[in-house]
């Protein structure tokens, strides 16, 4: 091989090597970071770029689509000095990837230590319960503390999400303990509320069945006496008629005394009307 050729091949692969390194295709969800001579000079776009050969130098490669970014779980402790375990998921885009790469050495790790301090300062100000049924409350919170902290970075925070409230076991422990004695005192006062209730119930209606049988027995002795009232002043002094109806009600009586299972003899006296004129009180 000849000189001349040698050198037209070399002409050749430097030409081919030159415009390999000229043109750049910057995938989509993509934006290439280009330094000229070891300064930021530009950033490419999706689609085909054109560069500087040996000058310019595709240094950094970010991603355009939105981070997840998982925030490990950490104990917190809130105002009540109550230990929570937390953990969250942040959701960032980087909208100026030159901020992103030389604002910050490591902007994920960033952020993730960002989040965990500001929810720390959060949660630090609460109360147990509110830590617990707050979740909104704080997610709000946490957004507008890091959101404008990113934004020098060139990072937008899409939102930030708690995954998961609970306290740690000792806690959960006592607050299990806690809910045990608050349902017994429950189950004690409710038990207590219905016995006395039970007994006021029993007493109102003994009272109420006493004073019936009062009545009851008021009524009857009105019936009583009205009845006597009529049944004297319709025979008046003579003896005949009350003769005969106190002794059908005798009769009637030893009758009944007769047909029990308990009957005995009985012995009439041989002059019932005597006996009933002596029983009257009258000669």
């Amino acid at each position: 091989m000849s000189v001349a050729t040698i050198i037209v091949l070399a002409f050749l692969a430097f030409v081919g090597t030159t415009i390999f390194k000229g043109v750049r295709i910057v995938p989509q969800g993509y934006k290439w970071i280009v330094q000229r001579l070891g300064k930021y000079h530009t950033t490419l776009g999706p689609g085909l770029n054109f560069v500087i050969p040996y000058i310019d130098e595709v240094a950094y490669k970010v991603t355009t689509k939105d981070i997840v970014l998982d925030i490990p779980s950490q104990e917190v402790i809130s105002k009540d000095n109550a230990v929570l375990i937390m953990n969250a998921v942040a959701y960032i885009n980087l909208t100026a990837p030159e901020k992103a790469v030389y604002g910050i050495e490591n902007y994920t790790w960033a952020i993730q230590n960002l989040v965990q301090t500001s929810l720390r300062s959060i949660v630090g100000e609460m109360d147990l319960d509110d830590a617990l049924s707050s979740r909104d409350h704080i997610k709000a919170k946490l957004k507008a503390a890091i959101s404008d902290d990113i934004a020098d970075w060139g990072i937008t925070l899409k939102t930030v999400e708690i995954q998961d409230i609970q306290p740690s076991g000792t806690m959960q422990s006592a607050m299990e303990e806690q809910a045990a004695a608050e349902r017994q005192r429950r189950a004690a006062v409710t038990k207590a509320d219905g016995e006395k209730q039970a007994a006021i119930l029993s007493a109102e209606g003994r009272l109420e069945a006493s004073r019936r049988d009062a009545e009851a027995q008021v009524v009857l002795a009105e019936s009583s006496k009205r009845a006597i009232e009529m049944v004297t002043s319709a025979v008046g002094d003579k003896e005949i008629p009350v003769a005969y109806l106190l002794g059908e009600q005798y009769v009637k009586a030893m009758q009944d005394l007769s047909k029990s299972s308990n009957s005995k003899t009985v012995v009439l006296p041989a002059d019932v009307l005597n006996a009933i004129r002596g029983i009257m009180g009258k000669h």
